[in-house]
């Protein structure tokens, strides 16, 4: 049978380990979430930018002109 303290070892290296493999899984997660917020960024720029575009093909602002683009299919 094994002594106390032998039992006490493997539960606190047991314990230890868990700790670990928590500690690595919570940076993981953090490192996804700032990639995920760049990418939100990112996406919200876009989106921005389009609405831009949007509204000035909906309401040139040069005497009703609407800006000289080359169609999409040039």
């Amino acid at each position: 049978m094994p002594s106390n303290s032998t039992i006490d070892s493997e539960r606190l290296l047991e314990i230890e380990n868990t700790i670990t493999y928590q500690d690595q899984q919570i940076q993981d997660l953090s490192d996804m979430v700032s990639q995920q917020w760049k990418e939100i960024d990112r996406l919200k720029k876009h989106i921005s930018n389009a609405t831009e575009r949007l509204e000035n093909l909906e309401n040139p602002t040069e005497g009703g002109a609407v800006p000289d683009e080359k169609p999409p299919h040039y």
